[in-house]
């Protein structure tokens, strides 16, 4: 533990942000926008995502503001786009994320990034290698032509050699130039050609068009095709400023069609062979001296950006932007609670108002109320059926019932019942009772 060296959580992030940034350079990617921020300071926010994964990105306003795509002036959460970025590491996190540099449209983007990594491949492979052209004849009597029948090509074409040389004989073996069939009628065509061995050479081409319609003749199975054809090919694909892997992969390239019939039917043909030959060598080479100086560019800005005030000046930027976000975060949440506090309190005070009290009491008074009623209700019952059955009972032990079956009850001046003849005296009055009244007598 002594020996080795315990890295700060700061030297750990810059050394992994060097890492990235000097080994991975600049990539190029397509995917789709998601939680996209405008921050007041003019830079962008974003995440690029696809299926299974999302990567943070960042592009400052020094290049978003030269962004056109087809929404307009920035991109929207869904859209698809196509970006250049540095891969790099925001060093107060320790996030990984992508420095934009460059956005497009998925669309057009995505088939100028096929077009550059299958020209990288093919070109890996050899198949553009200048050793492997071959020389076009010098006397050409017959030529074929890989094209539409009915496109405006031929029709240059076979002007051209009918006003500069009328003897030499033109095949057209027929194809489409464009569509999603057309790269198989091409592959057919040039194989046919090669059985057939009628020609002395063929030219392959079309009209020109956008890059979606001339990508018959950037499709791998084309270039295949061109590479094994034993005839000598010249590419004569859309308009001069139009280059197709076709281009790069046939024994001559012409810019036009009609300049295609022109070099076959020329008698300096050989000459501007020679010199189109040493122009794509000067040019191949230039191109691999400009990708070896643009390497070395590319590694000095590299240790040039990691002192430089402005990319220290961005980092500062992007961490306000990320302070002012969470301050607004910070406000909104604060606020939604200061207008929750009312409602909370309002409720409390609901849940502690004389009225609920009050409303509560009254029922139990009720209640009370309707139990004391029943309570009473059920007494008086209770006792109108106790006084009954004492009446009942009254009834059976009652001298009047007794009067009723024919006794009768006698009773002396002081209202004493006689029970005896001794109780009463000759002379005294007596009075009988009856069930149905009183009989006042004397003794005799």
């Amino acid at each position: 533990m002594s020996q080795q060296h315990i890295l700060q959580i700061s030297e750990l992030t810059k050394k992994v942000r060097f890492i990235l940034e000097s080994e991975l350079n600049t990539v190029w990617l397509t995917g789709e926008v998601s939680n996209f921020i405008a921050a007041s300071s003019g830079h962008w926010y974003l995440s690029l995502k696809d299926a299974k994964s999302q990567v943070k990105c960042a592009m400052f306003k020094g290049s978003n503001r030269r962004v056109r795509l087809s929404t307009g002036s920035a991109p929207s959460n869904g859209q698809q786009v196509l970006v250049r970025a540095k891969v790099s590491l925001y060093e107060p996190r320790g996030d990984f994320q992508l420095i934009i540099e460059h956005m497009e449209d998925a669309g057009t983007g995505l088939l100028r990034q096929q077009y550059e990594q299958l020209k990288n491949k093919l070109n890996n492979q050899g198949i553009f290698d200048l050793s492997r052209k071959q020389q076009l004849p010098k006397n050409i009597s017959c030529v074929g032509i890989v094209t539409s029948p009915t496109g405006a090509a031929v029709k240059d074409i076979l002007t051209v050699l009918k006003r500069r040389n009328p003897n030499i004989k033109a095949i057209i073996y027929p194809s489409l130039v464009q569509g999603e069939y057309a790269q198989g009628d091409i592959c057919h065509a040039i194989e046919s050609a090669n059985s057939r061995n009628e020609c002395d050479a063929l030219i392959v081409g079309r009209g020109g068009g956008s890059l979606e319609d001339l990508w018959p003749f950037n499709e791998e199975s084309v270039v295949h095709a061109i590479y094994k054809s034993a005839l000598p090919i010249i590419s004569a694909v859309g308009h001069e400023i139009d280059t197709t892997l076709s281009d790069y992969v046939a024994d001559l390239r012409a810019p036009t069609p009609s300049a295609a019939a022109e070099l076959v039917s020329s008698d300096s043909s050989e000459l501007l062979n020679q010199l189109l030959m040493f122009k794509q060598r000067l040019i191949k080479a230039q191109q691999n001296k400009l990708a070896y100086l643009g390497n070395e560019q590319s590694y000095l800005q590299h240790r040039l950006s990691q002192v430089h005030p402005e990319q220290q000046l961005q980092l500062q930027q992007q961490k306000a932007d990320e302070l002012s976000l969470r301050l607004k975060q910070a406000m909104k949440r604060n606020i939604e609670q200061v207008q929750t506090k009312p409602i909370q309190l309002s409720q409390r005070l609901l849940q502690q108002s004389p009225i609920k009290t009050i409303q509560l009491q009254q029922q139990k008074i009720d209640q009370n109320a309707h139990r004391i009623t029943q309570a009473m209700h059920n007494s008086l019952q209770h006792n109108s059926e106790k006084f009954v059955h004492l009446i009942e009972q009254l009834q059976l032990v009652s001298p009047l019932a007794t009067i009723a079956r024919g006794y009768s009850v006698t009773r002396n001046s002081k209202n004493e019942v006689i029970s005896k003849t001794a109780q009463v005296k000759i002379d005294e009055e007596i009075s009988v009772q009856l069930s149905d009244g009183h009989i006042n007598a004397r003794v005799i």
